[in-house]
């Protein structure tokens, strides 16, 4: 029999009211430090424009003709007007774009994405926090509100599709990432230390992933 997780339930004035529970056979049964790599490389490889580019000498303009012949002048022996060596000729080992970014199926992309939580479930870094509403920006009630739970050092906040307070209020906090739970990515449940979920969110999520089972 598969024992469920515990995620522990906290008011927004850091007082704990429960816990919810999750099938941790819903998230891939065991965390794959493989596949999460995978997923983190693949997603910092899409992050990157790849638009440096230097010319060879096989791509600069000039003829291949060598310039001058090779004894007899008393000058150094030259080849064609393009070498490295030249002022205006080709780079040595210029820089080129890859071929491909690289890629993940989506099924493995999917499978990422809940072994990432339960990565953060096993190391008990997961919270929910109850009644986490704002009508209008407040840096300052939510950053009184994460110290409250216990969140120090950064952490992603995951809400119920986009909630523009919240989202404004986390702006400005250090290392604090406020995002909808369907937007996150392995790399950033991954980056920061603790992965809050507004209790809607956590609802949504535990929904989704047994939709998926």
């Amino acid at each position: 029999m598969t024992t469920m997780l515990a995620v522990p339930v906290y008011t927004t004035d850091g007082q704990r009211v429960g816990q919810m529970e999750v099938d941790p056979e819903l998230l891939g049964g065991r965390v794959r430090p493989t596949l999460l790599k995978q997923a983190v490389v693949a997603y910092l490889d899409h992050q990157r424009q790849f638009s440096a580019r230097t010319k060879s000498r096989s791509m600069v303009a000039g003829s291949t003709r060598k310039l001058y012949r090779q004894k007899g002048t008393g000058r150094a022996r030259m080849g064609n007007i393009r070498t490295c060596v030249r002022r205006g000729g080709g780079r040595a080992f210029a820089k080129q774009a890859p071929f491909a970014h690289k890629t993940m199926p989506r099924g493995m992309r999917s499978l990422a994405w809940k072994n990432a939580v339960l990565a953060k479930l096993k190391t008990e870094d997961v919270l929910i926090v109850d009644g986490l509403t704002m009508s209008a920006p407040k840096t300052k009630a939510l950053a009184g509100t994460l110290k409250k739970i216990g969140v120090d050092r950064g952490c992603v906040l995951a809400t119920n599709g986009v909630e523009r307070s919240l989202h404004l209020s986390g702006r400005n906090l250090p290392k604090t990432e406020v995002r909808p739970m369907l937007e996150l990515n392995a790399y950033e449940i991954l980056r920061r230390r603790k992965l809050v979920f507004t209790k809607p969110a956590f609802e949504a999520f535990l929904t989704r992933v047994s939709a998926n089972a």
